[in-house]
This record gives C-alpha cells, sequence and structure tokens, in this order.
C-alpha cells in the first residue's frame, strides 16, 4: 500500500533546496555577462537572455526573493530550524544540527513540522504555494 504524498510537503522541499542554494550564492554561469568590463556603466543588449538563460535566472531570483522574505518573517528559533532543515534538504543527509534546537530528536522533528507549517501558511498568502 502507497503512502500518500503531501504535494505541499513536496513543493516546499524544493522551495527551500533552491533557496539554501541562492541564499549561499551558489550561482551557476548562465549566460552571458551583461556589462562589458572595460566600459563599467555600458551595458550590453539583452536580445538573447531568452535564450542563454538570463531571464531564467531574473526569474529564479524574484521567487527566491519571495522565500527569502517569507522565511525571514518566521520567529526564532522556527527559522533556525528552517535553515537547518534546508541546508539537510540539500545535502540530502539530516546530520547538520544547532545549539539553538532542541537537543531530543522527536522534540527537534516537531520544531521542524511547526516551523514548515507556518512558512506554508506565509508562502500561501504571498500566493507562491
Amino acid at each position: 500500500m502507497q503512502h500518500a504524498i503531501n504535494n505541499d510537503d513536496v513543493i516546499l522541499n524544493d522551495l527551500l533546496g533552491r533557496w539554501h542554494r541562492w541564499a549561499c550564492d551558489y550561482r551557476t554561469a548562465v549566460g552571458y555577462p551583461s556589462a562589458a568590463a572595460y566600459l563599467a556603466q555600458y551595458r550590453t543588449s539583452r536580445q538573447y537572455d531568452d535564450v542563454n538563460g538570463a531571464l531564467d535566472g531574473d526569474v529564479e531570483n524574484c521567487i527566491m526573493s519571495g522565500v527569502d522574505g517569507c522565511l525571514n518573517s518566521v520567529p526564532q528559533p522556527y527559522r533556525n530550524a528552517l535553515h537547518l532543515n534546508a541546508r539537510n534538504l540539500v545535502t540530502g543527509l539530516t546530520v547538520w544540527r544547532s545549539p539553538r534546537l532542541p537537543v531530543d530528536d522527536m522534540e527537534r522533528a516537531q520544531m521542524v513540522a511547526e516551523a514548515r507549517a507556518m512558512l506554508i501558511k506565509r508562502l500561501r498568502v504571498r500566493e507562491m504555494l
């Protein structure tokens, strides 16, 4: 018998993982630079940005800025729980811990679940989920 998968959890896992990479500034080199190196104020044309992936980067920055705003509105220590949850999702391991969170695994899991519920609520208000 298969268990039902909560779609919100899948989407939130994806958003948190992408947010963690974005917040840590792990950017892939997409497209060409939009500013000439020898002329700091000169801006090159963006006519090919839909082809070289730069527009996709702009959309991702906009989405992740919204997620960042929602995440930063979550009070501590729940925000810390979300940061660690995001880091664990990116690495695929559950090894990252914080002295600000409960030592007991069950209490920590409960705090992470509450923090995720808070974030889901904030993302729904902004119509991002």
